[in-house]
C-alpha cells in the first residue's frame, strides 16, 4: 500500500517495505552543517537538506531541487532493500536490552546548561556557576536571577560545555521555532516498528541529523511535552528514556488532543469575545441576551456567574470558569469573576448579588401567568350572597408612596354612646386563589412577597395581584372586614368578622395621612376617629404589658438600577409618626380580633406568640426613647413562636393571642389564615388541620427568613452606596446604641437609619448624640468606616 506524506512543500512516496521515513531527514530545515549525513544506528546514509544557516548559527547550507531529492532516496531504497535480511544487526536499543546503561547521569559542571523545575508551574533554563554546599549549584536563569537549585530540580542537561548565559534566550528562542510536534509521528512510527526505546539525543539524531546542543534540546522539549505517542520508561536524575505507546492507546490519546484542541479554540474564541465586549463603552455593551444565543457560549458565560456568586453546580462549571480567568490573566477569584462580568456588560454595576445568591424568585413562569390570567377571566364569585355592603363607608388606604399591592384599608365612625367601631378591610385574594391550586402552590414555594429598593418580586403574578386582588381606589372591592367596637379603656367590647365589599374614598402615603391629620379637617372626622382609637388601643396594650420598640427606619427607592450611576431616593420613617402609628395599631388590632374569633370557633391558625415575662422594661427607662431604647430592648427578645391549635400570648403586643391576616397577597401565612377563616364563614371544615399548617409554615418561615436577609443586605448596600457619593466634609448625627468593645461604639446614623460602629472620644455615654464623617465607603464589600467629629 502506498502512502504519500507531505514534507514542507515536498512528498515523499513510501511502501510498506520502504525503509523509514525518519532515516531520511528530509525535512526543509537547517539543522546539518553537511550535505550528507550518517544514520550511525541504521547505517544508512541519506541527504539533509541546508537551508541557509539558521541552525545552531553554525556552518552554510546546500541547495537542491526535489528532484535530486527523490534520485538519492530511491537510490538509497534501493541499496536498502537487497541489504534487509541482515538488518537484525540494527543497534536499537530495544525493549528486551537493559535500560540503566542509558541512565548515566552526567556530572555537573561549571558552565553547563541546565534545565530545571524553578517551581510547579516553570520550568527555566540556567548556566551552571559553581557548586552550592556538597550537592546544591548556583545557576544563573534565562531571567537573570541567580538561586540555588538541588539536583532533583534539574530535569534536562544540554549536552554543551561552557556556555554564554547571555546566549540562554537567544537558544530558547531558537528552540522554539524549531518545534515541530509532527516529527514525532515518524518517529513514533519507526520505533514502534522496532519496539525500541530513545533518549532525547538519540531522537534528535533520528529527526534532526544531529545530536548537537540545539537539536537535542529541542528533541528534549518534543519528548518531555508530548502527551500522545512517547511515555516514560525510565527516569534517573536528570536522564530520561521514552518509550512509543501502542498504536490503540495513540488512536485514543490523538482522539482525546483532538476534542481538548477543539475546546481550547472554542476557549480563545471565547475569550476574544470577552476582550472585544471588555473594550466597548459602556452604551454599546452586547445586551445579556446576546450570550445567551449560543449553547456553547451561554454555558461558559452562566460558568462565570455561577462562580461569581460562589453557587457552581459542578467540578467542570468551577474548572470552566477557571479556565477563562487564567485565560484572561486574572486570579481565580468569585471578585475577579464579578468584575469581569461587570466590565463585559453581563451586570450591571450595581448587581445585587444575594438576590442571585440566594436563589430568589424574579419571575414568573409563562403556565403560571397564564393560570393567573384565567382565574382574573372567571367573574364568579362563591362569597357573592354573603358579602357584606360596606360600600357606604369612607375607606383610607394608607401606605408607603411606592406600594404596588394595597392589601388592607380602614373605616371609622363614632357611635350614638360614644364607642367607637373600626373597620379593618383586607384584600380577599382567596375570592380568586384555592388552595391546593397551582397559583397557590407557586405562592407557598415563594412564601412572601420581595421588596428590595431596586424593585418588587411579587408572591403572586402582577397582573392576578395589581387589577384582581388589590384594593383600588374608586372601585368597587371585594374584601375580608373586620369590625371592632371598642370600650371606653380601649379594649374590644364586640367584633365581627364577614366578606365585604367596599370602595376605597382615598389613598393616601403615610405623609399626606399624618399632614391630614395635623390639619384636623372637620370633614376628616372619620381619619380623626381612627387616630383617637390608635391612641386608646396603644394605651391599653401598655397596661397589658406591651413593649415599644418604634425606631427610625430607612426606605430607599432607586431609579434605573441598572445604570452606572442610578437615582437614589432615601427617607427615614419614624414609625412613631401618627399615621404609622394609626396603621400599625390597626393591623395589631385585627390580628387581636382573628385570633379570638379562631378560638372562639376553634379553627387551627398560626396563632403567633413571644413570651417575655422577663423583661423589665422599666429598666431602660433612663435610655432615650426611640432607636437607642428599642435597640437595647430589642437585643433581649427572645425569639417569637407559632401555635397552630390555640392562642399564646404575645408579650410584646401585649395580647392574649394574635394572628398576621391583613397582607394575603403580600404574605403567604396571611393567605392561610384567609383560607381558613373564609372556609368557617361558609359553614366548611378549614381546608387545613394544625398538623398540615404547621408543615406549611415550616416551608415559608425558611423562605422568609432568606428574604429578610436579602432585604436587609440590599437595603444597606444602598445606604452605603448613598453615603459613597455624599461629600467627604458632610457631617451626620449619630446616636450610641452600646459599646463594643473600649472606646468602638456601636451608632445609629440618624440621617440615614443604619447602624454602624466608630470610636468615641472618652466621656460618651450610651445614648449620647456624636457627629461623624465617612472615611470610606465600599458597598460591594460591606465597609463604611466612620470617623467622629470632635467638637471644640
Amino acid at each position: 500500500m502506498m502512502a504519500v506524506r507531505a514534507v514542507n512543500g515536498g512528498s515523499l512516496f513510501r511502501t510498506a517495505a520502504s525503509p523509514p521515513l525518519l532515516t531520511f531527514g528530509c525535512r526543509f530545515r537547517q539543522f546539518s552543517s553537511l550535505p550528507f549525513r550518517r544514520n550511525s544506528e541504521l547505517g544508512l546514509r541519506f541527504p539533509f537538506f541546508c537551508c541557509g544557516n539558521q541552525f545552531l548559527g553554525y556552518g552554510g547550507g546546500l541547495s537542491r531541487s526535489v528532484h535530486s531529492l527523490v534520485d538519492c532516496v530511491m537510490e538509497e531504497l534501493t541499496a536498502w532493500r537487497s541489504r534487509r535480511r541482515i538488518r537484525a544487526t540494527v543497534k536499537l536499543t530495544t525493549s528486551g536490552e537493559l535500560l540503566e546503561d542509558k541512565l548515566v547521569n552526567q556530572e555537573i559542571e561549571k558552565g553547563l546548561l541546565l534545565e530545571f523545575k524553578k517551581d510547579s508551574d516553570r520550568v527555566l533554563l540556567g548556566v551552571a556557576q559553581r557548586p552550592d554546599g556538597k550537592k546544591n549549584w548556583m545557576v544563573y536563569d534565562q531571567n537573570g536571577v541567580t538561586s540555588s537549585i538541588r539536583p532533583q530540580q534539574i530535569t534536562y542537561i544540554v549536552p554543551v560545555e561552557n556556555f554564554d548565559h547571555a546566549e540562554i534566550s537567544k537558544f530558547l528562542q531558537k528552540a522554539q521555532e524549531n518545534l515541530d510536534p509532527t516529527l514525532l509521528e515518524i518517529a513514533w512510527v519507526e520505533l514502534l516498528e522496532k519496539n525500541a526505546s530513545v533518549t532525547a539525543e538519540e531522537l534528535a539524531e533520528m529527526i534532526f541529523g544531529s545530536s548537537e546542543p540545539l537539536a537535542s534540546y529541542c528533541a528534549h522539549l518534543l519528548l518531555s511535552k508530548d502527551e500522545v505517542y512517547f511515555t516514560v520508561l525510565a527516569t534517573k536524575g536528570s536522564r530520561t528514556i521514552y518509550g512509543p505507546r501502542p498504536t490503540g492507546q495513540v488512536e485514543e490519546l490523538l482522539h482525546k488532543k483532538l476534542a481538548k484542541d477543539a475546546a481550547e479554540k472554542e476557549l480563545q474564541d471565547f475569550v476574544q469575545l470577552i476582550v472585544s465586549a471588555k473594550a466597548k463603552p459602556a452604551l454599546a455593551k452586547p445586551p445579556k441576551s446576546s450570550w445567551m444565543v449560543d449553547e456553547k457560549i451561554q454555558y461558559k458565560i452562566e460558568s462565570l456567574e455561577a462562580y461569581a456568586i460562589d453557587a457552581c453546580k459542578s467540578d467542570e462549571q468551577r474548572k470552566t470558569a477557571g479556565m477563562i480567568l487564567k485565560a484572561m490573566g486574572l486570579t481565580k477569584t468569585a471578585s475577579s469573576a464579578l468584575n469581569l462580568l461587570i466590565n463585559i456588560g453581563y451586570f450591571p454595576v450595581h448587581v445585587n448579588l444575594d438576590l442571585l445568591k440566594l436563589n430568589i424568585l424574579t419571575d414568573h413562569s409563562d403556565e403560571i401567568i397564564a393560570a393567573a390570567e384565567s382565574l382574573l377571566s372567571d367573574s364568579s364569585d362563591s362569597d357573592e350572597m354573603n358579602r357584606e355592603d360596606l360600600t357606604h363607608l369612607k375607606v383610607y388606604a394608607i401606605d408607603v408612596d411606592e406600594a404596588d399591592e394595597l392589601d388592607d384599608a380602614l373605616s371609622a365612625t363614632k357611635l350614638q354612646d360614644g364607642r367607637m367601631k373600626i373597620w379593618i378591610h383586607v384584600a380577599d385574594p382567596a375570592r380568586y386563589v384555592e388552595p391546593g391550586s397551582m397559583v397557590d402552590r407557586e405562592a407557598l414555594r415563594r412564601g412572601t412577597s420581595v421588596f428590595l429598593p431596586t424593585g418588587t418580586y411579587p408572591m403572586f403574578p402582577e397582573k392576578l395581584a395589581m387589577e384582581g386582588m388589590s384594593l383600588k381606589q374608586g372601585e368597587l372591592c371585594n374584601a375580608v372586614s373586620v369590625s371592632v367596637i371598642l370600650h371606653s379603656d380601649g379594649s374590644i367590647a364586640e367584633y365581627s368578622v364577614q366578606n365585604s365589599i367596599i370602595k376605597p374614598t382615598y389613598m393616601l402615603t403615610y405623609e399626606s395621612a399624618t399632614e391630614l391629620l395635623h390639619l384636623n379637617l372637620e370633614e376628616e372626622a372619620e381619619l380623626k376617629t381612627l387616630s383617637e382609637a390608635a391612641a386608646l388601643r396603644l394605651k391599653w396594650r401598655r397596661q397589658q404589658g406591651a413593649i415599644d420598640t418604634s425606631t427610625l427606619e430607612a426606605r430607599i427607592k432607586v431609579v434605573n438600577p441598572e445604570d452606572l450611576e442610578p437615582s437614589i431616593n432615601l427617607y427615614v420613617e419614624n414609625q412613631a409618626d401618627p399615621a404609622m402609628r394609626l396603621v400599625s395599631e390597626m393591623m395589631i388590632l385585627c390580628g387581636e380580633v382573628v385570633a379570638t374569633f379562631g378560638s372562639c370557633n376553634n379553627i387551627p391558625l398560626p396563632y403567633r406568640g413571644q413570651p417575655q415575662s422577663n423583661i423589665d422594661v422599666s429598666a431602660y427607662s433612663h435610655l432615650p426613647e426611640g432607636p437607642v431604647r428599642s435597640s437595647a430592648i430589642v437585643r433581649i427578645m427572645r425569639a417569637a413562636e407559632i401555635d397552630f391549635r390555640k392562642p399564646i400570648r404575645h408579650g410584646v403586643l401585649g395580647l392574649p393571642g394574635y394572628v398576621q391576616f391583613t397582607s394575603p397577597i403580600r404574605r403567604y401565612l396571611d393567605l392561610l389564615a384567609h383560607y381558613q377563616v373564609k372556609a368557617f364563614l361558609k359553614g366548611e371544615t378549614p381546608p387545613f388541620s394544625a398538623g398540615q399548617l404547621e408543615g406549611m409554615a415550616s416551608i415559608v418561615n425558611m423562605q422568609v427568613r432568606v428574604v429578610r436577609k436579602l432585604s436587609a443586605s440590599s437595603l444597606r448596600y444602598w445606604i452605603i452606596e448613598f453615603l459613597r457619593r455624599q461629600p467627604r466634609e458632610k457631617k451626620y448625627r449619630a446616636l450610641i446604641l452600646r459599646f463594643i468593645k473600649d472606646r468602638i461604639a456601636a451608632l445609629f446614623v440618624v440621617e440615614v437609619g443604619l447602624q454602624a460602629s466608630a470610636w468615641v472620644s472618652i466621656g460618651s455615654q450610651v445614648g449620647d448624640e456624636v457627629e461623624v464623617q465617612v472615611e470610606e465607603a465600599h458597598p460591594r464589600d460591606d465597609v463604611l468606616y466612620l470617623k467622629e467629629v470632635l467638637r471644640n
